[in-house]
């Protein structure tokens, strides 16, 4: 596992213009997000502070629609764009540790193998959504913290317990990224085989590439949290701002966590869940035993299957919602990696 660090790591440095590409976008965004939600703000306190009737009806009316136009506008901006540029990103991952060498203008690269091998956007976010949905019931199935304990649990330990058991979760917004990574080093044209392979190749390697993804997706958030703190200080020193613009110094400090959060984090973690998966593969084949055994914890696997058997093509395929069986936590699509 140390192994894969180190040359996850360096892999991360030698890819820093899709980092800092990310970085960028995020820093114009967390901008233009603090200015949006300060204006939204300032509407709340009109609203708390106003002398009613009519005016704090509107006023509330407008905050509502504005919170759901934004959650709505960079939901698409995510799907549509942001998420071409971070799968780009994945390929280019792909190609320097199968192959030892970083490819030309790599931002092109990535792009270009995107579009190539996937030929539309939808097409992309259609395996995306169902690589995730396997991934979140095979878990789910094998890998209960509960089960992996022989000992009776003390009633002081379930929080843990529970947290822990919620961190897989979360671990999983980064492991479809290591399948499509597998897809575009095997470049099968028939993608949903592609697809079908990588995740028989991950059921084979799951405790190794879950494990070191759990351990990772916990210090980034640990980092997170202690970065919001060493700068929690600094919207306090901007309380000289007037009451109504007290918010905006707490927008800042949020916006400044989720950028490092976002643009420089995310990307270090991808890296590393993407290589160690790749890494550990290597010795791995596909076979119909763990195929059965994926299934028989999976009914979306199920569908990978079909699909796979009858090549089915990704492109203009319209995506389809998690089964009922499947819930999602929020905000844990394939964009928010």
């Amino acid at each position: 596992m140390v192994l894969h660090f180190r040359e996850a790591t360096s892999v991360y440095r030698q890819t820093l213009p899709y980092v800092l590409l990310q970085l960028a976008i995020g820093v114009v965004f967390g901008i233009l997000g603090v200015i949006y939600l300060s204006l939204v703000g300032w509407l709340g306190y009109r609203f708390f502070v106003g002398g009613g009737g009519w005016s704090l009806l509107i006023v509330g009316g407008v905050m509502l629609v504005g919170l759901v136009s934004f959650a709505l506008v960079w939901r698409l901006i995510q799907k549509h764009f942001l998420y071409m540029i971070k799968t780009g990103h994945v390929a280019v991952i792909a190609h320097i540790v199968e192959e030892g060498e970083v490819p030309d203008n790599q931002i092109s690269y990535g792009m270009r193998q995107v579009k190539e091998y996937f030929v539309e956007a939808t097409a992309l976010w259609t395996v995306s959504m169902v690589v995730d949905a396997v991934l979140k019931q095979f878990n789910r199935a094998v890998a209960r913290i509960q089960d992996m304990i022989p000992l009776p649990i003390p009633p002081q330990l379930q929080t843990l317990i529970a947290v822990a058991q919620k961190s897989i979760g979360l671990a999983v917004r980064y492991l479809d990224n290591a399948i499509i990574a597998y897809m575009f080093v095997d470049r099968n044209d028939n993608r949903w085989r592609s697809a079908r392979d990588g995740l028989v190749l991950y059921g084979k390697t799951w405790k190794t590439v879950l494990g070191s993804t759990l351990l990772i997706v916990i210090g980034m958030y640990v980092l997170s949290f202690v970065l919001l703190a060493l700068l929690a200080p600094l919207a306090v020193a901007l309380d000289f701002l007037p009451t109504s613009l007290e918010l905006v110094s707490w927008l800042l400090v949020g916006g400044m966590v989720a950028i490092v959060h976002t643009g420089v984090v995310k990307p270090w973690v991808k890296t590393v869940v993407v290589t160690t998966f790749l890494i550990e593969q290597r010795d791995e084949e596909p076979d119909s035993e763990t195929m059965e055994w994926i299934a028989d914890r999976s009914d979306r696997f199920g569908e990978v299957l079909e699909k796979a058997d009858a090549d089915e093509s990704l492109v203009d395929e319209p995506s389809e919602p998690e089964t009922p069986d499947t819930p999602t936590d929020p905000g844990s699509d394939p964009a928010d990696d």
